[in-house]
């Protein structure tokens, strides 16, 4: 129950009868002089005081009880990941700006899903959603492994050209002035850095998408379907002369001698007059 609280000077206002009925309702038995006013005015006093000051070290208690849940329920539930999909077979998992974990797609026919820290495999499974509630779960209790935050790989032009071209030897690809080609002269896109961070431009969408690495970046290329486009001389030859470099034109060249050695073995009747006048002009290697 809850009583007023009284001053000191306004105790001191009423007779001893009243103070007396006053102590009594809140259990206040005094020592002393029960006869003396001051005696009960103090015992009352002191009362109040002690009650204060338990209700203040109880709200104390409280706010720390609260900060404590709340610090607990932070470290507990952290804030939610962001996913970045760089393409349908990759896809990132942030906390800020700090990459967490890569989920990436293979040919297992079973469990083509692998989520990968620090470029390793951690985790397979057979849905891209179960690596997701893998990275979600282990990341809120704190058991998956810390990805290493990797330094800036590039610092100037010709160290991102290095790493580019590195890459495209490993798939047989030639860089161009406009662009990354396979081997059967069909343009796949594009691949640069800028500011640090990698990105694609895939010929068939033309946008550009953010890249985990170099590595990423043209391995994405590799994947592009190259069924219905056009090799790299039939663009050739649609540019002025003037335009082409040394090495476009060797290709242009090679791409014309290789369409007469076709020709060649093609029946009397199966050539047109087109043909006929190709064969007649003097093409040199």
């Amino acid at each position: 129950m809850t009583y007023p609280t009284y001053t000191q000077q306004a105790l001191c206002r009423y007779n001893l009868p009243r103070l007396k009925r006053i102590a009594a309702e809140r259990g206040v038995t005094p020592t002393g002089d029960k006869r003396a006013t001051e005696t009960w005015v103090n015992a009352i006093i002191t009362h109040q005081s002690t009650q204060l000051q338990k209700v203040d070290n109880q709200a104390l208690a409280q706010a720390e009880l609260d900060n404590y849940i709340a610090d607990q329920a932070q470290a507990v539930a952290p804030e939610p990941l962001t996913i970045v999909e760089i393409s349908f077979s990759d896809h990132e998992y942030y906390a800020d700006d700090k990459l967490v974990a890569s989920i990436r797609h293979d040919d297992n026919l079973t469990q083509p899903w692998v989520v990968m820290v620090n470029d390793k495999e951690v985790f397979r499974a057979n849905t891209l959603m179960r690596c997701d509630r893998f990275i979600c779960t282990h990341y809120k209790d704190g058991s998956l492994p810390v990805q290493e935050q990797l330094a800036t790989p590039c610092t100037t032009e010709n160290q991102i050209m290095a790493h580019i071209f590195n890459e495209c030897q490993n798939y047989g690809f030639e860089i161009l002035n406009d662009g990354i080609y396979n081997n059967n002269g069909v343009k796949l896109g594009q691949v640069g850095c800028t500011d640090g961070n990698w990105w694609v431009k895939r010929r068939c969408s033309g946008q550009q998408q953010y890249s985990n690495s170099v590595f990423d970046a043209v391995r994405s290329l590799s994947m592009v379907d190259t069924s219905l486009a056009e090799p790299v001389h039939k663009y050739l030859q649609h540019r002025p002369l003037e335009q082409l470099t040394t090495e476009e034109l060797q290709q242009l060249l090679s791409a014309e001698v290789a369409n007469c050695e076709q020709l060649l073995d093609l029946s009397f009747e199966q050539l047109t007059a087109q043909n006929w006048q190709r064969l007649r002009e003097p093409v040199t290697a």
